[in-house]
């Protein structure tokens, strides 16, 4: 079957896809919205599919579309660099690197390493997808991403886990509390503390709830958000203490949130480097995967 379409009109397809808007999208490619549309009707009907559900709000893709956006992403990835020219490529001087991670990776080992990176290979493009533990393996099991940092793999027979840095569970309160001095704080001693938490669908939850669970009394949870940043937020604004990841808490400075390690039970979580099993690794993702493996190993404060 042959389908009449052109890289134009792919490329408009990724560009309403990642903007989640006609308006936007044909902004971004210099073009009228009716333009736009054209090319994606064109496709739709050379496709013989529906890719997007139009609404008077949003444009969101079908579960069909999804699945193209992953096979286009390639494809236009594999035609870019190949213009680019194969022997570039190979010696790890141009082409993009595609990178899921957790928030706390992003604001603590990347900077360093992608100012390191940028400077030995200035034409390599790199994206950043920081999204929760779960998000960062489906990205990476699903082609998405060259790679991720996540706490969350080991147990998938898809993905390769390299351990790398091992963070301790603290607990988080503002500066001006009964408990910042102290060195170390058991989990008995915070029992009577207005805690709050993540939702029990988050990764972070899991791992409290599965180390508590022989815990005689465990502490009560007042205010509940979906994400790790929200709940500083809220013990910022003096609303109660919270257990998280040694790293979502701003190292030292002058900053109103500061982490105590939390005792009896002590709770870790090991960040790791995460990749699909047998898949291909491009030069240019290599270098990077590799650059990131050093730096956390230097950082790690008990790695694997």
């Amino acid at each position: 079957m042959r389908i009449n379409y052109d890289l134009h009109d792919l490329q408009a397809f990724v560009a309403v896809a990642e903007h989640g808007s006609f308006r936007q999208a044909a902004t971004a490619l210099f073009l009228s919205q009716p333009a736009l549309s054209r090319r994606i009707e064109k496709l739709e009907e050379g496709l013989g599919v529906k890719l997007f559900e139009r609404t008077t709000r949003r444009v969101q893709l079908t579960n069909v579309g999804q699945a193209f956006l992953v096979n286009v992403r390639t494809a236009l990835d594999g035609l870019e660099d190949a213009v680019l020219g194969v022997a570039d490529l190979a010696a790890h001087r141009t082409g993009t690197v595609t990178l899921a991670c957790v928030p706390s990776a992003v604001r603590h080992f990347l900077p360093a390493v992608l100012r390191q990176f940028s400077e030995r290979f200035p034409r390599i493009r790199v994206r950043v997808h920081d999204e929760s533990a779960q998000d960062v393996l489906n990205l990476v099991r699903d082609g998405q991403a060259d790679f991720g940092i996540n706490f969350t793999g080991a147990e998938d027979p898809e993905i390769e886990f390299e351990p790398i840095y091992v963070e301790t569970y603290v607990l988080a309160m503002r500066r001006d509390h009964r408990f910042a001095r102290r060195k170390s704080l058991s989990w008995k001693e915070t029992v009577d503390e207005r805690y709050i938490s993540v939702a029990k669908s988050s990764g972070n939850r899991s791992v409290i709830d599965a180390a508590l669970s022989g815990v005689e009394k465990h502490p009560l949870i007042f205010y509940e958000v979906n994400h790790v940043s929200g709940v500083l937020a809220l013990v910022e604004a003096g609303m109660g203490v919270a257990a998280v990841p040694g790293l979502s808490v701003p190292p030292g400075g002058k900053d109103a949130v500061i982490g105590v390690p939390l005792i009896n039970p002590e709770i870790h979580r090991t960040l790791g480097l995460i990749s699909k099993r047998n898949h291909y690794m491009a030069p240019a993702a290599r270098m990077l995967f590799e650059m990131l493996t050093e730096s956390l190993r230097k950082d790690g404060d008990g790695a694997a």
